[in-house]
């Protein structure tokens, strides 16, 4: 047996999981147990995976169930950055931001409230007990059970079919790289001079920033933005982008730029970044603009520039696994350059998501135990910015639907035109979809809970369905989701054209 050190003294807890309370105390306890040891190789194992984050769980136990020897390395802890620094954490600091909002909207709906504070502290203890709730699906007892051998510490490549971990030599038949990514530096000069909060390191703040600095007008920059802007922070955001999310809808963008700004966020879009420094304990950011060179000045500086993929220190070349900028290179079934290793998830991705690493997962499973012919390229991959307003994408977009020679007409049902959405007084919003002659091809929503919406749209991309399959199918009223039953009979009302009007008119006068 191999004693692996506890996950305090070996990953740096202390950057990532404080305080070190006792919601803290539970997840470690979860997802890296003091004093665990690894066990003993057991021959040649059918899959190695080396990442413990959405991809690796989901390739080990799945292995695992259909009978597969598997063992699972992970250097950190069971869960990877969804767990411990991406969607749970976020989403929890984004539901008491979100509260937050629904309160200061009160009066709208008639309710009177008075003064009120977010008690930050209160915020991130409840973030903490939430996460570590959660941390059992994860858990190292969980992937036990399944039937996984569990090994922490850092994996290598020794050979084209071997990896070392901890002094302990590995060999499988195939394998699966799924080491996720972290968040990408952008280069400003001083950043790497100064102490910054990434969307790692955000989440154990124990006092809110009175000025908070945000580096990226994407899907985490925006989300944090709002939700510190909300907790109390005055919160500046800058990007070289000339408008916020700018890979999502502009018309989408728009309404999350109005709504941030309602919040007390300062935007400062367009414009480069050419120094930070620090002086007298301030932080200071200078950017040019169009018109000259200004700059903002804050407490704490949060870098939110988009993310990088984890493949230093795994000796890729020794197993003859090619890899780029980008992350390793694989083809469409997942494989690498090496015929028995496959990669998953973000490390290989450009779909940084839990749920696109839990798709890609489950493709280079198939391939990689089955000689399977699973296509990653045939995944329907929807996203979601958990904004407030949210705003949900899935499929292309018109202008990437022309460019493929589709003939491509959209259409757009506001949210004021929903009468849940009315009595909700959550109007500010739409949802819209770009079809081919009644063939679905990509839809945005914008709306509260639109994250929930797009699975309606996404069903109907997987499995061919139509706009008329959309209106004939029943929905609840009144909901939202009824938005997309309005959108589709919409497209079906415009095929009735002044020629089969006059048909049938003339149909009805015969039947009379």
């Amino acid at each position: 047996m191999i004693a692996v050190p506890a996950a305090r003294d070996s990953v740096g807890t202390e950057g990532l999981l404080v305080p070190f309370d006792e919601a803290n105390r539970q997840l470690i306890a979860a997802v890296r147990p003091h004093g665990w040891v690894n066990p003993q190789s057991r021959g040649v194992y059918d899959l190695v995976v080396i990442g413990g984050g959405t991809a690796g769980l989901v390739s080990a136990v799945g292995a695992a169930r259909l009978g597969a020897r598997v063992a699972l390395i992970e250097r950190g802890f069971l869960g990877g950055d969804c767990l411990l620094t991406g969607c749970v954490p976020s989403k929890a600091l984004l539901r008491s931001a979100r509260a937050i909002g629904e309160v200061r909207r009160a009066g709208g709906m008639g309710i009177r409230v008075g003064d009120f504070e977010a008690d930050f502290e209160s915020i991130m203890r409840c973030m903490r007990e939430r996460r570590a709730e959660i941390s059992a699906h994860d858990s190292v007892q969980r992937v036990q059970q399944a039937g996984v051998a569990v090994l922490f510490g850092h994996g290598r490549f020794t050979a084209d079919r071997a990896i070392e971990v901890d002094g302990q030599r590995l060999t499988f038949n195939r394998a699966i790289i799924a080491t996720g990514s972290r968040p990408a530096t952008p280069p400003v000069r001083g950043l790497d001079q100064l102490p910054y909060l990434t969307s790692e390191t955000v989440f154990s703040l124990t006092e809110l920033p009175r000025r908070l600095l945000v580096i990226g007008g994407g899907p985490i920059g925006c989300e944090l933005a709002q939700a510190f802007a909300r907790f109390g922070s005055a919160v500046t955001v800058f990007d070289v982008a000339p408008r916020v999310l700018p890979n999502d809808d502009a018309d989408a963008a728009s309404i999350v730029h109005r709504r941030l700004a309602s919040d007390g966020v300062t935007f400062h879009l367009g414009v480069k970044l050419t120094e930070v420094i620090q002086e007298d304990g301030t932080l200071v950011v200078r950017y040019e603009h169009p018109t000259g060179v200004s700059q903002a000045t804050g407490d704490r500086l949060l870098v939110a520039a988009g993310r990088a993929p984890n493949v230093d220190g795994l000796d890729l070349d020794i197993a003859g696994v090619a890899v780029s900028n980008d992350g390793i290179i694989v083809d469409d079934r997942l494989r690498t350059s090496n015929r028995r290793i496959y990669a998953a998830g973000d490390v290989r991705s450009r779909f940084k998501f839990t749920h696109a690493a839990d798709a890609l997962a489950r493709v280079a499973i198939q391939n990689a135990l089955f000689l399977g012919r699973r296509r990653a390229s045939s995944l329907v991959i929807p996203w979601c910015t958990y904004t407030d307003p949210e705003v949900a994408h899935v499929g292309a977009d018109g202008s990437d639907a022309r460019q493929r020679g589709r003939r491509v007409e959209t259409i757009t049902i506001p949210l004021s035109d929903v009468d849940r959405a009315i009595v909700d007084d959550e109007v500010e919003g739409f949802v819209r979809v770009h079809h081919d002659r009644g063939r679905l091809l990509g839809s945005t929503i914008v709306a509260p809970h639109a994250g929930d919406l797009i699975a309606e749209p996404t069903f109907a991309l997987t499995h061919g369905h139509t706009l008329a399959d959309l209106s004939r199918t029943v929905h609840p009223y009144p909901t939202q989701s009824e938005s997309l039953r309005i959108a589709a009979d919409a497209y079906r009302r415009s095929r009735l054209t002044p020629r089969v009007r006059t048909w049938l008119e003339r149909y009805f006068r015969w039947t009379r």
